[in-house]
């Protein structure tokens, strides 16, 4: 029994002196990670009360996901520093490390970039819901991108050679890419539309000969409200190669509008006929005023053209201020007597004599 307390007694090719030496190391360890753990978490937390931004919640998430398994691996790997190995020994524990490691950058990974999507999700949600989808579409390839670039550097760190595997993953991939390429150049569109912001929900635009109001923005189709009722489903990629005309974020609407009177309207009539547009136009609220003039003698008219601009986008908007416009130009001309022409043809007849 004393040869076998005996500290220099050796098991698996190491004395129990430097036996004891690891398994004390490995816990001071473990306990000073797991302390460190703790305080930090607390940290974070209280940080993280105090701030409306969500970098030092990703940061908290990140070091709450810091696993047990790996604390315990880290500890007694630094434990096992004092122990003479074998070559075998010294390979398995690379071996682990490696997968212990990479395993647990990955969750590491997965909480940073869970953490940056819903606290950019809680921030958009309110001003532009269309940008979610995409968000949950980045997430999914910064996870798999993650998750690839991790395993190849694993492989490579294990000996595997990655250069043969990343040319068939690479051939594979080309077919893979010609398969879905309408469905990869839909997703690819849709990340278009959320990072340049042609336009958004709400906005009303008009597409070739259709228009409507933007319901939502998918991963591969958006939808618009057509004015009759329906709903136009666009395809992101066919929709980002059309021209677009988004009317909501029009600043001010510029008005052209024509007036005919007819020949027979007296020249002094005729000069007075600018100032009363320009008075119409003046008299609304949200307008100003351009220019009007005698452009053209038409066909069967005397023709004056107006410019104004309405300094507010909204359709009803304008469309009350031509009304109004439109209903003071009437009263004026009833008042002083100007008419207003209309089509007319002038017939010749002649009679011959039989």
């Amino acid at each position: 029994m004393e040869g076998l307390f005996d500290t220099e007694t050796v098991f698996l090719g190491n004395p129990l002196r430097a036996w004891l030496l690891a398994a004390v190391t490995a816990l001071i360890i473990y306990v000073g990670l797991r302390l460190l753990r703790l305080v930090l978490i607390r940290y974070m937390s209280r940080v993280a009360g105090r701030t409306t931004t969500y970098a030092d919640d990703v940061i908290q998430e990140a070091v709450t996901r810091t696993k047990v398994f790996f604390i315990a691996f880290v500890s007694m790997y630094a434990g096992s520093r004092v122990l003479a190995m074998t070559p075998d020994v010294e390979k398995a524990l690379e071996f682990f490390a490696i997968v212990v490691i990479t395993v647990q950058v990955a969750i590491w990974g997965n909480a940073v970039i869970s953490g940056i999507v819903e606290g950019e999700t809680r921030k958009r949600l309110a001003v532009d819901p269309n940008s979610v989808t995409t968000l949950g579409a980045l997430s999914f390839i910064g996870r798999l991108l993650l998750w690839v670039v991790l395993v190849l550097v694993a492989l490579e760190n294990l000996g595997v050679d990655v250069t043969a595997l990343l040319t068939g993953l690479g051939i594979g991939g080309i077919a893979v890419a010609l398969a879905v390429q309408n469905i990869l150049g839909d997703l690819l569109a849709s990340l278009s539309i959320v990072l340049d912001k042609p336009f958004e929900v709400g906005d009303f635009i008009v597409v070739d000969d259709k228009s409507g109001t933007v319901e939502r923005v998918g991963l591969k189709t958006s939808r618009i409200r057509a004015l009759s009722g329906e709903q136009l489903v666009f395809s992101n990629s066919d929709l980002l190669s059309a021209r677009i005309q988004n009317f909501k974020r029009m600043y001010e609407r510029r008005i052209v509008f024509s007036i005919g009177v007819t020949y027979a309207t007296p020249r002094a009539q005729l000069k007075e006929i600018p100032g009363i547009i320009r008075a119409a136009i003046e008299a609304q609220e949200h307008t100003r005023f351009d220019r009007a003039h005698f452009a053209r003698y038409d066909e069967f008219s005397l023709l004056f053209e107006a410019v104004y601009y309405v300094k507010r986008p909204d359709y009803g908007v304008y469309m009350d201020a031509q009304q109004a416009i439109n209903l003071r130009i009437h009263e004026a001309f009833e008042t002083a007597g100007i008419e207003f022409a209309l089509p007319t043809r002038t017939v010749l007849m002649s009679q011959h004599a039989p």
